[in-house]
């Protein structure tokens, strides 16, 4: 299926490893010039050369702590001219109410949750002179409600809500702003939080792959699978999807 991808300019953040790096390779294939976002340089220069060996389209790398709003700011006038939005980065720490203090719960969302909206709204201009696409990739804990990644749980819930709200009044602007929720995915983040729950259930971190047999199919899904439906979200084939936040979770219990 030709997704008319071609020649489309895609911001993507948290692009130097997981869900975001195979976004951008999958959206090079498809033909998509590339600005690439994420805290460290060398992992990022890294994902770049990645995607230019894929295919010869035009990546710019910007490196960036999206938990600042004057980086956030600084990655808006930069970018320039775009056709979709990518919101990815992010990574929230495991633990109940009492395992997670208040620095590390308000330092999570300042990344993912404001990160989110911040760039998005620095963005909103940008986009609607091209009637873009925002994609916002949150995470299945909004609707697993988890108690040991309740910082999780909540700030996801409030991007699932952040999404359908905003896209309500986007559409008067031709824009479509949708979500993808990923289950478990096979990243170096899922590594971590599953050796959080093996050293707490378990006492021994080192099970963590225990929990992939229950899982769908035995495994977690690939970040290619997760890409796979961000380069749908942003082609026209699916124009008239607005406001919806994807499940990709293999039917999680």
């Amino acid at each position: 299926m030709d997704l008319n991808l071609s020649g489309k300019r895609v911001l993507i953040t948290g692009a130097s490893k997981g869900i975001g790096k195979a976004t951008a390779l999958l959206l090079a294939e498809e033909g998509c010039d590339l600005v690439l976002v994420a805290r460290d340089p060398a992992n990022l220069a890294a994902a770049a050369d990645a995607v230019r060996a894929r295919r010869q389209v035009s990546v710019r790398t910007i490196p960036a702590d999206l938990s600042s709003q004057a980086e956030v700011e600084r990655v808006a006038g930069e970018a320039g001219p775009l056709d979709v939005l990518v919101n990815n980065a992010g990574a929230i720490p495991p633990g109940n109410l009492l395992a997670v203090d208040n620095d590390k719960w308000r330092a999570a969302w300042d990344l993912k949750i404001f990160g989110f909206i911040s760039l998005t709204r620095a963005l909103y201009a940008n986009l609607k002179e091209r009637q873009g696409t925002v994609i916002n990739i949150i995470g299945a804990a909004a609707e697993t409600l988890d108690p040991n990644y309740i910082a999780g749980v909540v700030g996801n819930a409030g991007l699932v809500a952040f999404t359908k709200s905003l896209a309500r009044s986007a559409k008067a602007d031709g824009m479509r702003i949708v979500g993808i929720s990923p289950g478990p995915v096979a990243t170096d983040r899922i590594e971590m939080l599953l050796r959080a729950r093996a050293a707490r259930e378990f006492g021994d971190e080192t099970r963590w792959q225990d929990f992939y047999k229950p899982m769908a199919f035995g495994r977690p899904a690939h970040p290619e699978e997760i890409a796979n439906a961000v380069a749908f979200l942003a082609s026209n084939r699916s124009g008239y999807t607005a406001g919806t936040v994807l499940t990709i979770d293999g039917a999680l219990d």
